[in-house]
C-alpha cells in the first residue's frame, strides 16, 4: 500500500527562457551552469496567461532543458494551448532531465550541474556554454521534499547524483544520521561535503573503469554499516544498479519498498556519434531504447516479450543466471525449447549472447522494469485490461464491451477480485497526490464542510482535503472490495489520528445517493461508464447535495484535432473494457446537459487539469 513518505507539492508547468549567467567547472569531472532571467519571476506570456515564479522545495526536483537539434540554433519547443503544453512530435523537441542544484530566488539564479559523462546533447551543452548563451528549462512539475519519520538515511548514487546528494545534504538538520555513498570517476571528482557528527559518506572510485559497468556501489552498500532505527533509501544512477540495489534492501534486508525512492537516471547504452562532430550523439542514428521497445508490435514480437515475462528470463539474467541449462531449471521451461525461444529473443534484440551465456540488451533491460512488466505479465494490472483488446473487432461491430467474451469476466467482476482490484488501487493512488495537493487548495473548496469523495486515488484526495481543511468531514464511497483496500490503506497513508477520525467509509455504488454533502468530487470516474450512465451519476451526486453545495467534476477529455496514440489507445481500451471511450469536450458537455447540469465555473488545477463546478 502507499506510504507518502515525502510530502509532495505540485508547481504549474512552465517553460521559461533564459540565459547562462556564468560557467564554472566545480570538479574536473562536473560543470555548473547558472542559469538567469526575468521569467525565472512570475511573469506574463504574450497570450496574457500568467505564469507563477519559478519555485524548487524538494532536493532532486528535476526540470527539462530543451536544445537545438545538431546545426540548428533554435530548439524544437512545445506550444501552451487551453492550460498545457502539447509537445510536438515530428520532429520531437530535444531534451534532457538534470537536477535542480539550487535556486536564489532573490538573485534570481537557477544552478545546474553537469556531470562529465561520455557524449551527450547537455553535456557538450554544458561544456561549451558561454554566459549570453540561451536555454529553455521546463519545471519543475513537482516538488517533493524529505521524508518524514525516519531515524536514518541511507543515500546511494553515482556521479550524476551528486548535484541532489550535494542539495540533500546541506539541507538535512544539524542531529540528522545518514550513511552516504557515491561512485565516481577518479579521487579528483570528490566534493568536500560539510561535516556533520551523524553523517558518514563513503566515494567509490571507478579508476578508469566505465560508468555503471560494475557493481561497485552494491558492494560498497553491503559492505557499509548499519544504523538502528527506521531507514529510508534514496537510490539514483545508472538503471540496472539502481535496480540491483534496491532489490538487496528489499531482498535481503528487509527494507519496505515504500521505503525506498529510487531513480535510473540514466542506461548505459552505445553512443554513435555525429561525423563532423565525434561529440554530438547523431539523433538519426541513436535510436532511443524504449522506442525500438515499443514498435516491437506484430504479433510474434510482443507475444515473446510477454512470454519471456511470464517466465521471469530477464529477472533471472538480471541475477547471473544466464546459460541455458542454468536458466530452464530457474523458469521450469524444457532446456531444447529454450535454447530456440532464446535464439529468438537474442534475434530481436532483447538478448545479447557471449559464448554460452545471454546477457540482457540495453532494450531487453525493460524487462526488468516493474512499471513495464505490470503490462506483460499475467497478472498486471494493465495486462488483466488490456486483454480486451483481444475482442476489438466484435467491439466496433457491435458496440458493447468485451472483456467477459475474452476472459470470462467483465469489468464489474474483474473489480470485484480483490487482488486486481486492490493493485489497481494502488498503482491510482500513488499518482493521485499530483491532483490531490493543489485541488485542495481551490478557492473551490473554500470553506467546504462534508465532501463525499467518489475517486480511485479518494484516500489521497482525503488525506489532503482533512489536511487542509480543518473543518472538512470526507466521505468516501467505494464497492466493498475497493472499500476494504480504503480501510487497510487509511492508517498507513494518514499519519494524524485526528484527521483520520474525520475520513469515514460509505460501502455502496456510484450510482446511490449519499448523505447531504457540501461537495461531491467526482474524479477520473465517468470515462468508466457510457453516457446513460454518466448522466445517472452527475443526477444522483446533484440529488445528494445539501442546500448550497455544489457537484465538483475533474475528468480529462481529449481534442480530436490533435489526437496522439495515447489518446488513441486509451479511447479503445475504454471501448472494449466498457463500452464508452475518451471523450471529448463536447461528448462531456453533452452528458452534463443530459444530467440536467451546467457548468457554472471552470478553473484549471494541478497539470493542465479542469476543474468543473456543476449545478442544476
Amino acid at each position: 500500500m502507499p506510504r507518502r513518505a515525502r510530502p509532495t507539492v505540485v508547481h504549474t508547468i512552465v517553460l521559461r527562457e533564459l540565459e547562462v549567467a556564468r560557467v564554472v567547472d566545480v570538479t574536473p569531472g562536473m560543470r555548473r551552469v547558472t542559469l538567469t532571467g526575468d521569467q525565472l519571476g512570475s511573469f506574463t506570456a504574450s497570450d496574457g496567461t500568467a505564469f507563477p515564479e519559478f519555485a524548487s522545495e524538494g532536493f532532486d526536483d528535476n526540470v527539462r532543458l530543451i536544445f537545438p537539434y545538431p546545426g540548428e540554433s533554435e530548439p524544437v519547443l512545445p506550444v501552451y494551448k487551453d492550460g498545457k503544453y502539447r509537445w510536438p512530435a515530428d520532429p520531437p523537441a530535444l531534451w534532457r532531465v538534470y537536477t535542480v542544484r539550487r535556486y536564489d530566488a532573490q538573485a534570481r539564479e537557477l544552478d545546474i550541474d553537469f556531470a562529465k559523462h561520455g557524449v551527450g546533447v547537455a553535456t557538450t551543452w554544458a561544456y561549451r556554454a558561454n554566459p549570453g548563451d540561451r536555454l529553455h528549462v521546463g519545471g519543475p512539475s513537482v516538488s517533493t521534499r524529505r521524508p518524514e519519520g525516519y531515524d536514518w538515511h541511507l543515500v546511494v548514487g553515482d556521479d550524476t547524483a551528486v548535484p541532489a546528494i550535494d542539495r540533500l545534504l546541506g539541507e538535512l538538520p544539524d542531529d540528522a544520521q545518514a550513511e552516504v555513498y557515491i561512485e565516481v570517476a577518479e579521487e579528483s571528482h570528490r566534493i568536500d561535503f560539510p561535516q556533520r557528527p551523524g553523517v558518514e559518506v563513503t566515494w567509490v572510485v571507478r579508476n578508469g573503469l566505465a560508468a555503471g559497468s560494475e557493481p561497485l556501489l552494491l558492494r560498497a552498500v553491503r559492505e557499509g554499516g548499519r544504523r538502528e532505527g527506521a531507514m529510508f533509501a534514496w537510490l539514483a544512477g545508472e538503471q540496472s544498479v539502481v535496480r540491483d540495489l534496491r532489490r538487496y534492501l528489499i531482498e535481503e534486508r528487509g527494507v519496505d519498498k515504500s521505503d525506498i525512492d529510487f531513480t535510473g537516471y540514466w542506461r548505459r547504452a552505445e553512443v554513435v556519434a555525429l561525423d563532423e562532430d565525434p561529440s554530438m550523439p547523431d539523433p538519426e542514428r541513436n535510436d532511443e531504447a524504449f522506442d525500438r521497445f515499443h514498435e516491437m508490435s506484430e504479433l510474434l514480437p510482443p507475444l515473446a516479450i510477454r512470454a519471456a515475462a511470464n517466465l521471469g528470463i530477464a529477472d533471472c539474467i538480471s541475477r547471473g543466471v544466464r546459460t541455458v541449462p542454468a536458466l530452464a531449471r530457474h523458469t521450469g521451461a524444457n532446456e531444447r525449447s529454450l535454447a530456440k525461444f532464446l535464439r529468438y529473443l537474442k534475434a530481436i534484440e532483447l538478448l545479447e549472447q557471449e559464448g554460452d551465456e545471454y546477457k540482457l540488451s540495453e532494450t531487453g533491460e525493460f524487462l526488468t522494469s516493474e512499471s513495464v512488466l505490470d503490462h506483460l505479465v499475467s497478472g498486471g494490472v494493465d495486462f488483466r485490461m488490456s486483454q480486451a483488446f483481444f475482442g476489438l473487432e466484435a467491439a466496433v461491430r457491435h458496440d458493447h464491451p468485451v472483456l467477459e467474451s475474452v476472459t470470462g469476466q467483465d469489468w464489474d467482476a474483474l473489480r470485484s477480485d480483490a487482488t486486481f482490484e486492490h493493485k489497481r488501487l494502488e498503482s491510482k493512488s500513488r499518482f493521485a497526490q499530483v491532483l490531490a495537493e493543489p485541488l485542495a487548495k481551490s478557492p473551490v473548496l473554500g470553506g467546504v464542510g462534508k465532501v463525499v469523495v467518489h475517486a480511485p486515488g479518494a484516500v489521497v484526495h482525503a488525506d489532503y482535503l482533512t489536511a487542509g481543511h480543518p473543518e472538512a468531514t470526507v466521505t468516501v464511497v467505494a464497492l466493498p472490495t475497493a472499500a476494504d483496500w480504503f480501510r487497510r490503506d487509511i492508517p498507513i497513508s494518514i499519519a494524524d489520528a485526528t484527521r483520520r477520525e474525520r475520513i469515514r467509509i460509505a460501502e455502496q455504488s456510484v450510482f446511490e445517493k449519499t448523505e447531504p454533502a457540501d461537495a461531491v468530487l467526482i474524479i477520473d470516474t465517468l470515462g468508466q461508464y457510457r453516457d446513460a450512465e454518466a448522466k445517472l451519476i452527475l443526477q444522483r451526486a446533484a440529488a445528494s447535495l445539501a442546500p448550497g453545495g455544489r457537484v465538483l467534476l475533474v475528468e480529462d477529455t481529449f481534442d480530436p484535432a490533435e489526437l496522439d496514440e495515447h489518446d488513441a489507445e486509451l479511447d479503445i481500451l475504454r471501448l472494449t473494457l466498457h463500452g464508452s471511450g475518451y471523450r471529448t469536450e463536447d461528448e462531456l458537455q453533452a452528458v452534463i446537459a443530459g444530467a440536467g447540469l451546467k457548468v457554472t465555473a471552470t478553473s484549471l488545477v494541478g497539470w493542465g487539469n479542469t476543474l468543473r463546478v456543476l449545478a442544476p
